[in-house]
């Protein structure tokens, strides 16, 4: 506050959020109720990590049953309908493979103490939120390499299952497509480029070499943008070609329409990836920039029935900005609120006790002067408040931390990023 108790800038909002980069979400993978706050239907907590269905699965679940569908009227004729039943079932079978890829990466992620938030099944496959980045390149290798090699193992027990049943039968057709789709979810998750798990591999293979993650970050997202624009052209093409299995003799209509789309689709996925990847890793290099001891207001200690202008006094005199109130030995108490000095009118503040305005100190509204960066914001997120009260190891009052100062640190770090 200034002067004249007013607020350096009044609008008044919670603390900001660290960037999602910070929770690792890892790559979209084409391999691939209650609501969740970011959307989606919670199905249950492995390892107790909440998985989510995403409203988009539905809609990739149903275009993968009409798909299926269509080669089983090939393959197995005789079905009739009911090869919608069995293509509902390889389309939630399929999604389960790419659970079960997503909880390689949970497990390898908890094992090294990094916390998951949660889990998510949506369109064109998975993304698992981890809440922090890796502390080593081995082990970042190690957390982005468990998925696709699952992936792998799982191709490897379907082609094993196929050998114990006939080839042109539900269960043989079956067994085929989930051996198929795991081979092409690992091979597509191990291409170099960023958002997919190569990605992260190659990330953290030049991370190793030049000991800097964000010269890692750089080369896997231009790797990856390359890889969407590769994605882009070169699917129509090798589906013309016939390269893919499937020869068409001139390009144009529905399926040429339809495999272009599809191009399109997948090469937006990995280059937003790949750009969000970039942004926030280099946005990460500047929260260390944000540290409670720099953003900390000066604060002069108040009994809670002192008038509010005579505090208001002191502070001005003492070049403070905050007001914290104490007990008669000299403990704070709680905090005056900003918010509530700028509601008493100047006429008013000489018969308004300090107390009135005060919120009472909680639990995590006492923050240590040495949190920085994502530590800072998450701790900040933890417990939301409009200010806090900042405090040495040894316990010393320090002085007051506003959210408001710490929302415009994070967006001026943000600006000069951009």
């Amino acid at each position: 506050m200034d002067e004249s108790g007013k607020p350096q800038d009044p609008q008044e909002s919670g603390p900001p959020q660290p960037p999602k980069g910070g929770k690792e979400r890892r790559a979209p993978a084409p391999d691939g109720g209650k609501r969740s706050p970011g959307g989606g239907i919670l199905m249950g907590r492995p390892f107790g990590v909440p998985v989510y269905v995403a409203p988009s699965w539905f809609l990739v679940a149903a275009l993968i049953t009409w798909v299926f569908g269509g080669q089983l009227e090939r393959v197995l004729p005789e079905l009739g309908s009911a090869r919608y039943l069995v293509s509902l079932f390889f389309a939630v079978a399929f999604y389960a493979s790419v659970l079960i890829h997503e909880l390689a990466h949970t497990v390898a992620a908890l094992r090294f103490k990094l916390p998951v938030r949660r889990i998510q099944l949506q369109f064109f496959g998975g993304v698992s939120e981890i809440e922090k980045e890796s502390e080593t390149p081995g082990r970042e290798f190690v957390l982005a390499f468990v998925g696709p090699l699952l992936s792998l193992v799982l191709a490897g027990v379907f082609y094993a299952g196929m050998q114990l049943v006939e080839p042109a039968t539900v269960p043989g057709v079956l067994l085929a497509g989930l051996m198929i789709s795991n081979l092409i979810v690992a091979v597509f998750n191990f291409l170099p480029g960023l958002p997919l798990d190569g990605g992260r591999m190659l990330r953290a293979v030049v991370w190793k070499i030049t000991g800097n993650p964000m010269s890692g970050t750089v080369a896997a997202a231009w790797v990856g943008r390359a890889l969407a624009v590769t994605v882009l052209i070169g699917l129509p093409l090798l589906t013309h070609t016939g390269a893919l299995g499937n020869t068409r003799p001139e390009i144009g209509g529905a399926d040429s329409l339809t495999d272009a789309l599809l191009a399109a689709i997948l090469a937006a996925i990995i280059w937003t990836g790949a750009g969000n990847s970039l942004r926030v890793a280099r946005l990460r290099e500047r929260l260390p920039d944000l540290q409670a001891r720099n953003l900390t207001r000066r604060a002069v200690p108040v009994e809670t029935e002192t008038p509010l202008s005579e505090a208001l006094r002191r502070a001005n005199d003492a070049g403070a900005r905050a007001l914290v109130v104490v007990d008669g030995q000299g403990e704070p108490t709680a905090l005056v609120r900003e918010a509530a000095i700028v509601g008493v009118p100047e006429h008013r503040r000489p018969w308004v006790a300090v107390g009135t305005l005060a919120q009472d100190l909680r639990d995590g509204m006492r923050v240590s002067a040495e949190l920085a960066g994502e530590d800072l914001l998450e701790y900040l997120r933890a417990t939301p408040a409009t200010e806090y009260l900042v405090v040495e190891d040894t316990g010393e009052i320090y002085g007051v931390l506003s959210t408001a100062d710490v929302e415009r640190a994070f967006v001026s770090a943000m600006a000069r990023h951009s």
